[in-house]
């Protein structure tokens, strides 16, 4: 079965959730016990790896993760929000959570 080598957060600074993704990007690694590495605004690892619109666009930030087979997946690329519109980091843990699981790969 696979298993995630190390979580990967591309992000910029300047972003105004910068500071929450990085806390969301920490809680997954911490949780299946990998590495965390952090891109600044990689827009070709985005566009090659990540998660994009219907005209093929790339945006920041997104969770992904680098798999031992050498696939990398993207697990988030948009905030859930709770019932007042404001980001919600539980949910955003769980959606990672069940993304890697509907990938099929080992926790």
């Amino acid at each position: 079965m696979v298993k995630v080598r190390k979580v990967v957060l591309v992000t910029a600074e300047h972003h105004p959730y910068h500071k929450l993704w990085a806390k969301i990007a920490e809680a997954l690694s911490k949780k299946i016990g990998v590495e965390l590495e952090v891109r600044k605004e990689d827009y070709v690892y985005l566009v090659e790896y990540g998660d994009k619109d219907d005209l093929g666009m790339s945006w920041l930030p997104q969770i992904l993760v680098e798999l031992d087979d050498g696939r990398v997946q993207w697990v988030l690329s948009q905030l859930p929000l709770n019932e007042r519109l404001q980001p919600d980091e539980e949910k955003a843990l769980e959606v990672m959570v069940n993304r890697l699981r509907e990938l099929g790969i080992e926790l």
